[in-house]
């Protein structure tokens, strides 16, 4: 059953004790190893994200009990039964991808998916991993646990929403009554409830911090487009130090920045791809021809004449972010010309009675 399941997953590697080996494992790249399998789990743990033993699950429970740290370190762990019949998800079922991993190996095998994690089988918000697969990060993890209790013991939950995507609620049941869904902090904080979930891009002031976050969690979606003009050769500490002021006077979260956007004459920035290694950020470039199908307030012949645009950072936030307007449409400071642009916002989810 493991030979054939890494025939189906890329990025699989197999280990097993040398007395079952048949003679192509070299071939077939499959590790041989002697002894017990404990004795080799403290480097499975630090070298994969997620691990899959063929074991039964009280025998790999005892065997990475002393290796465990924290939820947010150690790898997924699944567990298969000698059948083959259930796959069981047992470590970091949610921010280690267990559950995931454990469904998409039950999938392959033809196998029942065992997932306890209480928004599992409870069908709602799981907070360590809301927003994940739209990129969101979770800026204040403190509160998890708690607010995590809230939502499954179904207690009075806020979800504030005032920027990301809205097609967060994949059940096929409506949203429960106990979640109640705002557009605005202000909104929110004029209602009663026992915890928050926070999506916004905004820096929140001190009064909403403490209304909100005392059992809440805050979340930065991925909203933000920058675009950036600089002269060639700008080092990226300059850029950064722009970007981040910008942000500043904005009163915006530079975690919410989803990419910087250009000019194809900068897609080889030295500057411009050290800041994006460093944040993670995707650099999208457009020909000036693009760039000057967007109008302009105050289109340059300067620009244009050594580039062949009349702007560079105004028209590639909008592009970038498919915008109709800036939130802030030109900042000049020395080498760099910073633009921002919010992804325009969907509609609301919608709150099901």
């Amino acid at each position: 059953m493991s030979r054939n399941l890494i025939e189906r997953f890329d990025g699989i590697d197999l280990y097993y004790m040398s007395k079952f080996a048949r003679g192509d494992e070299a071939e077939r790249g499959i590790a041989l190893f002697e002894g017990s399998v404990k004795l080799i789990i403290p480097d499975l743990f630090k070298q994969y994200n997620g691990i899959i033993f063929f074991i039964s699950l009280g025998a790999v429970v005892r065997m990475i009990a002393p290796v465990l740290e924290d939820k947010k370190k150690d790898p997924a762990v699944v567990v298969i039964d000698d059948r083959g019949e259930h796959v069981i998800s047992v470590l970091s079922g949610h921010l280690g991808g267990a559950n995931e991993l454990t469904r998409q190996v039950a999938e392959a095998i033809e196998a029942k998916p065992v997932i306890t994690t209480a928004s599992d089988v409870q069908q709602t918000i799981p907070v360590d991993l809301f927003g994940r697969q739209f990129g969101w990060q979770i800026e204040s993890f403190e509160k998890a646990t708690p607010v995590s209790a809230s939502v499954v013991n179904e207690e009075r939950i806020a979800v504030v929403q005032e920027a990301g995507e809205t097609d967060w609620w994949t059940y096929d049941k409506p949203i429960p009554p106990h979640i109640t869904v705002y557009r605005t902090a202000d909104e929110a904080m004029k209602a009663e409830f026992d915890a928050a979930l926070v999506i916004t891009d905004r820096l929140l002031t001190g009064e909403e911090e403490e209304a909100l976050l005392n059992n809440g969690v805050l979340y930065r979606p991925k909203t933000l487009v920058v675009g950036i003009g600089c002269n060639r050769g700008t080092p990226a500490a300059e850029i950064e130090q722009v970007i981040l002021e910008t942000m500043r006077e904005l009163k915006l979260s530079p975690k919410s920045i989803r990419n910087l956007a250009s000019i194809d004459l900068k897609k080889d920035e030295p500057g411009l791809l050290e800041l994006c290694a460093k944040y993670k950020w995707k650099l999208e470039t457009y020909t000036p021809q693009q760039l000057n199908q967007i109008p302009l307030r105050n289109p340059s012949e300067t620009v244009y004449k050594y580039t062949g645009a009349y702007g560079v950072s105004e028209p590639a936030a909008l592009l970038s972010a498919g915008a109709e307007d800036w939130l802030m449409e030109k900042r000049k400071s020395g080498n760099v010309t910073v633009s921002v642009a919010r992804v325009p916002r969907q509609r609301p989810a919608e709150v099901t009675r």
